[in-house]
């Protein structure tokens, strides 16, 4: 079934930016996350059928993790997996499911308690690059990469990100760039988008 999806995937890309900002690895302990705008407080959601991606696998870069769900918190700020456990990815459930039109949210630390995370070589991902996506029908999913990008989080692009689209496409995120020692924080983010091919 094809679902679209209104405001609310922007307006939860929001939500998801505070895990950005602030949530990507390191040992030391993060910055106090952003707070999203008032307007994404009662982000449009919809419902919610069972149907949800179970993994996800980057061959290039040898990155396989089963996904975990991730939804704000009381505060707004989007829960993690546990920076004890980097190799662990998640899907952030306000997005859409991965198959389903618009852009799938998958991130995870690029490191975190003394090792590399699930996505510590997301950087060397290059347009053509496969992404494999299982859901919980069964169902095996093929993305295809078609570009990438470094951003300083100062300057994180919400809309291109977040923002509705026509077909099923995937976005991947983590971390990047300088770590700020002071801030507890990654400078930057590594985002990779991905069209589904079949």
């Amino acid at each position: 079934m094809t679902r679209k999806y209104g405001q609310g995937v922007a307006l939860a890309g929001a939500l998801l930016l505070s895990l950005s900002l602030s949530a990507c690895g390191s040992d030391a302990p993060a910055a106090p996350a952003a707070q999203a705008p008032a307007s994404a407080a009662v982000p449009v959601t919809k419902p919610f059928t069972g149907l949800r991606p179970t993994s996800v696998e980057i061959p290039k870069i040898g990155a396989k993790s089963s996904l975990i769900t991730v939804m704000p918190n009381k505060d707004g700020q989007i829960s993690v997996p546990s920076v004890k456990n980097p190799m662990q990815a998640a899907w952030y459930r306000l997005s859409p499911v991965p198959g389903d039109v618009g852009p799938a949210i998958v991130l995870g630390h690029v490191d975190g308690n003394h090792q590399p995370g699930i996505f510590y070589k997301l950087k060397d991902v290059n347009p053509g690059d496969e992404v494999d996506v299982e859901r919980s029908d069964g169902k095996k999913l093929k993305f295809v990469v078609d570009h990438k990008e470094q951003v300083p989080k100062d300057t994180f692009p919400t809309q291109a990100v977040f923002g509705n689209t026509d077909k099923p496409q995937l976005r991947l995120i983590t971390c990047g760039g300088v770590f700020d020692h002071a801030e507890h924080s990654y400078k930057d983010n590594i985002v990779v988008y991905a069209n589904l091919v079949s």
